[in-house]
């Protein structure tokens, strides 16, 4: 098994220790696998999909917009 380092903020690391019966180790192992499965799915549909990465980045912007509107008229 692979080993890694992380930086963490002092306040959040305090918050953390106030938790020992917590394995943060596996937390952080579970998490990574989570992203790491997420992202394949992602890959296999993307490779599948006709759009161009102009295109793929037109939508995010539009989605960006329409999010950042949405949260500021409230």
């Amino acid at each position: 098994m692979t080993n890694i380092t992380l930086a963490l903020e002092d306040t959040l690391h305090e918050r953390m220790k106030r938790h020992s019966e917590i394995r943060w180790s596996e937390v952080v192992r579970k998490s990574i696998r989570q992203k790491v499965e997420m992202l394949e799915a992602m890959d296999k549909i993307a490779s599948k999909s006709r759009l161009t990465k102009k295109d793929v980045d037109e939508i995010s912007r539009k989605i960006k917009m329409e999010t950042f509107e949405e949260l500021n008229s409230r």
